[in-house]
């Protein structure tokens, strides 16, 4: 018999977040996460998503052991603003088990209908900005601190308890040596000139976070028109400011501007801190830190994490730009494989983005929805 516990206390918190290390503890692909970032996430008083959004945490016992985790969001902006009236459901793990994984998909039914919920869907985190989806295919390559690993069993435990495909995500990978500069830089010149644009390279954090919150402004304008979007908030923007900007070398963001100093188009990319994370284990000390640093300086591969353009700058060309500036970047540095995390398989405008790239895909996601 499972027994399904609603999380309360500090210890559970714990459990929930560390149940993961001992399932996947044999995987040489999962990464974990460093363990206090992690119940961070979970803390209304530091997590700003809770602003907007209710989350409840579920632990599956079978006996005295844990078997699974599943935690199940209302994001209210989606509810009342876009007419969506769903439960999110995400950091689901389990044991192969169907008796487990269907009795944490049944306490995220029970919670969301207690609020009127017409439909469930994940795995997802409290925004667009969180992990998605469960791996179906590139169970054999290495995760990242962007993407849920998962194994290969989850997403026939879904099916069998009656879920469908909602959303599908590809993510891809190129070779930066075999990229020819010769396109990028002949456009860019030509487009630089065409609409009095440049790019800004900030050397330094502190020249870039003056641009962050601009940044994040033509996010919400670049990804609005998808169906399924939440705008990020001001204390959102906040939040992740301290969450992955500390993180990112400021080399690896790249901004372009037009003749009045206003930001068009950005990209953000992140060194790969997978290994990094492996060796962490989920603490930053005693050596964690100095793992994470290391990759920061020296990693070889890269993810690229976001890029928006403003709508009127789309599909002119203003991507040369932005992968001109990356290469010189990449070229300096050595970096050798670029990585680009998961992307709505039906999101053609920006995988016409790297058509240049030959990219490769090595992995797809899904989310999967059923009816309450």
């Amino acid at each position: 018999m499972v027994l399904i516990k609603e999380v309360h206390t500090r210890r559970e918190k714990k459990a929930f977040v560390k149940f993961p290390f001992s399932l996947y503890r044999d995987s040489p692909y999962w990464v974990p996460p460093i363990i206090k970032e992690e119940l961070d996430t979970f803390n209304p008083k530091m997590n700003p998503a809770f602003n907007q959004a209710e989350a409840r945490f579920f632990l599956a016992y079978r006996g005295k052991k844990l078997v699974g985790r599943v935690g199940a969001v209302i994001n209210w902006t989606e509810v009342r603003d876009l007419g969506q009236p769903k439960i999110r459901f995400g950091w689901m793990d389990f044991e192969d088990d169907t008796e487990v994984s269907g009795a944490l998909l049944a306490a995220v039914a029970d919670w969301g209908s207690t609020y009127q919920m017409q439909y469930m869907e994940g795995p997802m985190g409290f925004t667009n900005l969180d992990k998605v989806g469960v791996l179906t295919e590139g169970f054999e390559e290495m995760g990242s601190m962007v993407t849920w690993y998962n194994y290969p069993y989850y997403a026939d435990h879904l099916k069998t308890h009656g879920l469908k495909v909602e959303k599908q995500y590809i993510e891809s990978r190129f070779s930066i040596k075999d990229i020819d500069p010769t396109f990028f830089k002949r456009v860019q010149t030509v487009i630089r000139k065409r609409y009095n644009l440049s790019p800004l390279n900030p050397a330094t954090t502190a020249e870039l976070l003056p641009r962050v919150d601009e940044m994040f402004e033509l996010f919400n304008a670049t990804y609005s028109r998808l169906s399924s979007f939440v705008p990020v908030s001001e204390q959102q923007k906040e939040y992740f400011k301290k969450k992955y900007i500390s993180f990112v070398n400021p080399e690896y963001i790249k901004f372009i501007v037009d003749d009045q100093d206003r930001i068009i188009a950005f990209a953000m990319v992140m060194p790969s801190f997978a290994r990094a994370l492996q060796k962490a284990k989920g603490r930053l000390f005693p050596m964690g830190f100095y793992h994470l640093l290391q990759a920061r300086k020296k990693s070889k591969d890269v993810l690229f994490y976001l890029i928006g353009i403003k709508p009127e700058y789309q599909k002119k060309g203003v991507t040369s730009i932005i992968f001109n500036e990356y290469y010189n970047v990449f070229k300096k540095r050595g970096v050798q494989m670029g990585y680009r995390t998961p992307e709505l398989a039906e999101n053609i405008h920006v995988q016409q983005i790297w058509k240049h790239f030959s990219p490769e895909v090595y992995k797809r996601r899904c989310t999967f929805r059923k009816d309450l």
